[in-house]
């Protein structure tokens, strides 16, 4: 059977999809399988010039907003560069974002469509302050499940709450399919290792949705309640400037050290004690996932699929989002009892590699490959 994997951004850019999909290649590669992968290099751009019409709305009607010239452009690019590089049919294409699996039927209209959809584009562009809630951008955008659903044959959500979150946007929910990103287990090393101060680690962009000022207000209370700590914050974005401000206006900054980018952060993660991330919204939320294979303690926000992961007080702690003082509480709990915080670790551990290994995703989609005539 004949797969194209079809990515948008470069495999080796971070995120849930690339934490998966190159790492299914080696585990497809049999006399029964072969799988390439696909995406649009980040040099591309204002190369396609095609009329886009859409079967199930005019996004015409929102042309005007630039967020929405912009989608509609880089999918413009996307079908120029499809055309121009694949040469080869295929027996299935399995597309990872909304602008690959709605190129890939125009351009192969015969060819069977899987579709994962693993985040909510639209969620973070409100969280983030770019565009408001129920405005033509976010219609626009959310008008776009409802063509995935008519262009795939299969629609995938990664996460139960995922699922349920897509249920107004598209004719029939119960017909899309969970199936969470899988990790390939190897890439995790848990190391043995005593801190003697704890080392909390969050790893994500730089953005307002994930809750980093939360954490840096938690923090600070941390500081006054004399609890010593050292958080490591890995990840680049357009609030960093701000972030690093608002730690020398909490007192915390000699205690906070910003990395910024780093492409395989899993090779130093099982280094360090607690990892934190007060998401304001998580579709899956992979680095969860990573952390738990790293074998570190989870703290995370009672939102999405990380409140599907973490079982709170088993194998990880939950909060509310938005409440620092919370936040702060369940850090105080992890740092100041090391043997809670390794036993909370091992739970994590186990259920990763339970129920988000790479062979679990790959039996999954191999089933579902196999439904499809080729």
């Amino acid at each position: 059977m004949k797969l194209l994997q079809a990515l948008f951004f470069p495999p080796e850019q971070p995120g849930g999809v690339s934490s998966m999909v190159p790492y299914l290649q080696e585990r497809f590669m049999s006399p029964r399988w072969e799988m390439e992968l696909f995406s649009i290099p980040k040099r591309i751009r204002n190369k396609g010039r095609d009329k886009v019409l859409f079967d199930t709305f005019d996004w015409r009607q929102y042309e005007q907003y630039p967020v929405v010239q912009k989608y509609i452009q880089t999918y413009r690019d996307y079908l120029w560069w499809t055309r121009l590089r694949i040469q080869k049919s295929f027996d299935l294409i399995h597309a990872h974002h909304p602008i690959a699996g709605i190129a890939m039927k125009s351009v192969f209209p015969d060819t069977p469509l899987v579709q994962t959809i693993h985040s909510s584009y639209e969620k973070e562009l409100i969280l983030n302050g770019k565009i408001e809630e129920g405005g033509p951008e976010h219609q626009f955008l959310v008008s776009l499940y409802r063509e995935m659903e008519h262009k795939a044959d299969r629609l995938i959500a990664v996460s139960h709450s995922f699922q349920h979150y897509l249920t107004p946007y598209v004719q029939n929910p119960q017909d899309i399919s969970v199936i969470p990103n899988g990790y390939d287990e190897k890439r995790f090393k848990p190391i043995p290792h005593e801190n003697e101060v704890a080392q909390l680690i969050t790893v994500c962009r730089l953005v307002p949705a994930k809750g980093l000022d939360i954490l840096l207000k938690a923090c600070a209370e941390l500081k006054k309640r004399n609890q010593n700590y050292v958080l490591h914050i890995i990840g680049d974005g357009p609030i960093r400037p701000e972030l690093e401000e608002m730690a020398r206006q909490l007192d915390i900054y000699h205690e906070t050290i910003f990395y910024g980018y780093t492409l395989h952060p899993e090779e130093f993660m099982p280094f360090f004690d607690v990892f934190v991330l007060p998401s304001r919204a998580e579709a899956f939320g992979s680095v969860f996932a990573e952390a738990a294979l790293s074998c570190l303690a989870l703290v995370g926000t009672e939102v999405g699929g990380i409140s599907e992961q973490i079982e709170d007080g088993v194998n990880g702690l939950l909060v509310p989002p938005d409440n620092p003082k919370a936040l702060a509480d369940a850090l105080e709990k992890v740092i100041a009892d090391p043997a809670y915080r390794y036993e909370l670790a091992r739970s994590a551990c186990d259920k990763a590699k339970s129920n988000y290994s790479l062979s679990r995703a790959v039996n999954e989609l191999k089933k579902m490959y196999l439904k499809f005539p080729h």
